[in-house]
């Protein structure tokens, strides 16, 4: 017998009976269709267990890897929390372990959350304090059995969230944290592909732990191309650490890029996703990650795929200000 919770309830199944079947036992109105697998209706995602293999029949690897299952089919093999696929915010509770600065206006802020986390770098979480703001924040690292988590926080001089981190948020301090969300991370199965990363700011954050992820996880063979750009060096943070990759792994390639004044060679004159795109022409068979200004990215994305990329090996994620 195992238990199920579902919002703020919690059921125990029957012997034999599928997640479905016991939440329509106790009258939860969930989406249901032909209780055989084949219509999804009845999609849902765990949000702690990874759920029985069989209950994954027919999704997408991007689906299971995230623990999405089907109800109808799932025989739950341990406890699992659980959520329909557009109610899945549900909130967790992590101590502050770290903020250190990044640069004059980019803070790094580390988590270390209470209980076990299921997530991919390059994905999303909502950090909301206790007032009720909530904003949403890239996570920087790899998974790690510390469940920790690690963001890069820019500084806005009128940021609501962001001043408040600067400001108020110490070490020790709770902080509250939505499960991880979204699709802009590694994917398994293609070590051999070429990747090109370009990011503007802090859209760094999720590219660096995509790299990470790919270099150190996965053993990526194929080559890796980071163009991080900002205005002036002061926006480049993490410099030494990515050089430093760039010696460990010769197939790894960081270009820094300035769109305003250059005054050392180690740095490439002009916006990082004219100079990525124009030093690689044709994309066909790339996977291409983008990550920055809504503008950069849009008008990436299209280039992108005018120069050879399918939009299935396309993955963004705009940063508004």
């Amino acid at each position: 017998m195992t238990r199920i919770k579902f919002g703020e309830q919690t059921f125990e199944t029957e012997n034999n009976e599928t997640v479905l079947n016991t939440l329509l036992r106790n009258n939860m109105q969930v989406p249901y269709g032909c209780k055989a697998g084949v219509c999804q209706c009845c999609l849902m995602r765990s949000l702690d267990n990874v759920p029985p293999e069989k209950s994954q029949v027919g999704l997408k690897d991007n689906q299971q890897k995230q623990n999405y299952f089907l109800a109808c089919l799932c025989e739950p093999e341990n406890d699992m929390t659980v959520a329909l696929p557009n109610n899945e915010i549900s909130w967790l509770e992590a101590e502050v372990i770290e903020k250190t600065d990044l640069s004059t206006n980019v803070i790094l802020l580390k988590i270390k959350s209470k209980e076990p986390l299921a997530f991919f770098a390059g994905q999303f979480v909502n950090l909301r304090r206790d007032d009720g703001v909530i904003r949403s924040y890239s996570i920087a690292n790899i998974h790690n059995a510390e469940h920790e988590l690690e963001f890069h926080i820019r500084i806005l001089p009128n940021g609501k969230f962001s001043r408040w981190v600067a400001d108020e948020l110490t070490v020790g301090m709770l902080l509250s944290f939505s499960h991880a969300q979204g699709d802009c991370h590694y994917v398994e199965g293609k070590i051999e592909q070429s990747l090109l990363l370009i990011g503007t700011g802090t859209g760094l954050a999720p590219l660096y732990g995509i790299i990470r992820d790919a270099l150190s996880t996965h053993k990526h063979q194929g080559e890796i191309h980071l163009f991080h750009g900002s205005r002036d060096a002061s926006g480049l943070y993490l410099e030494e650490k990515l050089t430093t990759l760039t010696q460990k792994y010769p197939n790894f390639h960081y270009t820094p890029c300035l769109s305003g004044e250059v005054n050392d060679e180690k740095y490439t004159k002009g916006r990082a996703n004219e100079i990525a795109l124009q030093a690689f022409p044709k994309l066909d068979g790339w996977r291409v990650y983008l990550c920055g200004q809504p503008e950069m990215v849009l008008h990436s994305k299209r280039a992108a795929y005018l120069q050879g990329a399918s939009l299935k090996e396309i993955y963004v994620d705009a940063f508004t200000s």
